[in-house]
């Protein structure tokens, strides 16, 4: 199989990470405020750069999870590089060659660029945080319909999709819509032109700074890492992972009123530049 996979190329957008500093500058989050990530849905991704850990999201992309899950715990992903990295946008992997132009031998995925969402989702909204309804699903930033939609849908559900906001995490395709296979990218910053045309499935909740510290390439070559690119060591889902080796991960719930207190002051600090992508919930690495 031949295909060059790939993702259009961005430009740098501010952002400001929610994390323990903050936090703690704002208002100390209780212990009830914290959910804890199933071991399953913890895609942990050691690096030589150091390592990544990504809150798979399956109400949003069910099949391309699956797909992440199956190849991280056959060991597929051990050794591959990061074969484009573009410094303020993303760095992308997943491809055993190396070259941008291949995947595994499983059949190629359907896009899942929108997912039906309904009340119980535990959806949260973050008004004027951009153009339509915006807010946090989990870990991720989404834009959707109101809840209103919901009693005029034969499945009392509305439309939804993810947003491409920094720490997001992608599925890399060719031309066709339905073209992914294995190869996935970690952005480094918003994109809005992402959205709608390719697949998000996580986001990273702990190591942002190492995605930063990969190796990038040239302009010129679009990103192409050609010269001693970094690479995954190894990827698990934690629940493959013996127990002794397993880490936690807790993330702040958007409903608590340390994550409320954070927007509110996130959105005075950027004022009428205030958006989604500005917003991540807070994350702590409670073992392993």
């Amino acid at each position: 199989m031949s295909k060059s996979i790939g993702i259009l190329a961005a430009t740098a957008a501010a952002v400001a990470l929610l994390a323990g500093a903050s936090l703690a500058a704002a208002q100390t989050p209780a212990a009830s405020d914290w959910r804890t990530i199933a071991p399953e849905n913890l895609l942990v991704i050691d690096t030589t750069k150091g390592r990544v850990l990504v809150e798979l999201e399956p109400r949003m992309a069910p099949n391309h999870i699956t797909r992440i899950r199956t190849l991280a715990d056959q060991g597929f992903y051990d050794g591959i590089v990061f074969h484009r990295v573009i410094a303020g946008f993303m760095a992308q992997t997943g491809d055993p060659t190396g070259t941008g132009m291949n995947g595994s031998e499983l059949p190629d995925l359907a896009g899942e660029f929108s997912f039906r969402r309904g009340a119980d989702s535990g959806f949260v909204a973050v008004p004027n945080s951009g153009e339509g309804q915006r807010g946090i699903l989990g870990s991720m930033p989404i834009v959707t319909q109101p809840d209103a939609q919901m009693f005029v849908t034969a499945d009392f559900k509305t439309a939804a999709s993810g947003l491409f906001c920094p720490a997001v995490a992608g599925m890399a395709r060719s031309s066709g819509a339905d073209s992914a296979n294995s190869q996935f990218f970690l952005m480094m910053d918003e994109n809005d032109s992402l959205n709608g045309l390719y697949t998000t499935f996580g986001r990273v909740v702990v190591g942002q700074d190492v995605v930063k510290a990969l190796k990038t390439g040239p302009e010129a070559m679009d990103g192409r890492v050609t010269d001693s690119p970094d690479s995954m060591t190894r990827v698990r889902t934690a629940s493959a992972l013996p127990a002794g080796e397993r880490p936690a991960v807790r993330v702040l719930l958007p409903t608590s009123a340390a994550f409320q207190a954070e927007v509110e002051r996130v959105r005075a600090a950027r004022g009428a530049r205030f958006s989604i992508c500005d917003l991540q919930p807070g994350a702590e690495l409670v073992g392993g």
